[in-house]
């Protein structure tokens, strides 16, 4: 089981508030991502679930047992870090080995589960080797292996592809989404990137300064913001937003509208002059000056025949208008 239920839970470095009452469970076996921009207080959140920072206020509870107080140890999860925290002297058999060993788990007992773990993450034509003579990716799963051995409750990752680069990310993305599918272990995963939020997670919890904004699936999210934050951070690229007299016009104080839900019509009612394309290949992303509303960002076709300086008109894709009061709130339909 891993079950996890975070309830008003708070923390405070002196007299500077980071975690502000926050309260969450997460389901057994969910793949839970936080995110949010730097600051927001998603790493202290999961360090406080792992143990590793003391909470000032609340309650954690792990499968039903009170864990605020225990220490890591004994709550039953295994972190991996943004850093693969590897002992560079070790082979990877023995990294992998190494917190069985610490527990004084029997040597066949060891190997077993080793080469088990191996084998789930491709590593055991490495299992030699030292850390030095593995990539980036393959070191991570290393450390993913010392986590998996100890058959936890929950797994913890503290933004672990951030050392990789653009490729890498996305293949291992995928090897951690398979990962959790095989092991059926619940998974709480912080990040930055609003991508990898939207394409790992079962649960995605948006956090702004400390407080949750909002914890949805990720279409939830993409569809139904709850308000101004959520609907900024959430899709790539970001919302545009529209006020004055537009927005006024719709009853709102700001008007949202995604980049690919824009249209480009022959007799749109934006009328605007083409700025910068971005040709990606399957897409175009162009900026387009807006008379009287300003600059958007519209997601076109890859082939789209439009250049700087081109006049356009553009059109809303009918029911994809997000209406926003003056306090950031999301307004009914």
């Amino acid at each position: 089981m891993g079950e996890i239920v975070l309830s008003d839970v708070r923390k405070s470095f002196g007299g500077v508030s980071i975690i502000q009452g926050i309260d969450l469970t997460i389901k057994d076996g969910e793949f839970v991502v936080f995110v949010g921009p730097s600051g927001c207080g998603k790493s202290t959140l999961l360090r406080l679930i792992a143990g590793l920072e003391d909470t000032t206020d609340g309650i954690i509870a792990i499968d039903g047992r009170d864990a605020t107080r225990l220490p890591p140890a004994r709550r039953g999860l295994a972190m991996v870090f943004q850093s693969y925290a590897l002992y560079p002297h070790m082979s990877v058999r023995k990294n992998i080995a190494f917190p069985l060993r610490m527990a004084g788990m029997p040597a066949a007992e060891q190997d077993r589960k080793v080469e088990a773990a191996a084998k789930v993450l491709n590593l055991t034509p490495y299992l030699d080797r030292r850390p030095s003579q593995l990539s980036g990716g393959q070191r991570q799963r290393v450390a993913i292996g010392r986590a998996i051995v100890r058959e936890p409750s929950a797994f913890l990752f503290d933004e672990p592809l951030s050392n990789l680069d653009a490729a890498l990310r996305v293949s291992m993305r995928q090897e951690i989404s398979e990962l959790h599918q095989s092991l059926k272990t619940t998974m709480i995963y912080v990040t930055h990137d609003q991508v990898e939020a939207m394409t790992m997670a079962d649960k995605i919890v948006v956090l702004n300064a400390g407080r949750i904004e909002q914890v949805g699936s990720p279409l939830e999210l993409y569809k139904t913001p709850a308000n101004l934050f959520v609907a900024g951070f959430i899709g790539s690229p970001k919302m545009n937003f529209i006020e004055g007299a537009e927005a006024a016009k719709h009853g709102a104080h700001t008007l949202g509208v995604r980049p690919e839900h824009i249209a480009i019509a022959a007799d749109g009612p934006w009328k605007g002059v083409v700025g910068i394309s971005e040709h990606l290949g399957s897409d175009t992303f162009l900026k387009v000056q807006v008379d009287g509303m300003g600059p958007l960002t519209v997601r076109a076709g890859g082939e789209v025949e439009l250049h700087y300086g081109d006049a356009v008109s553009l059109a809303a894709q009918p029911g994809k208008l997000h209406r926003f009061d003056a306090a950031g709130h999301t307004l009914s339909a």
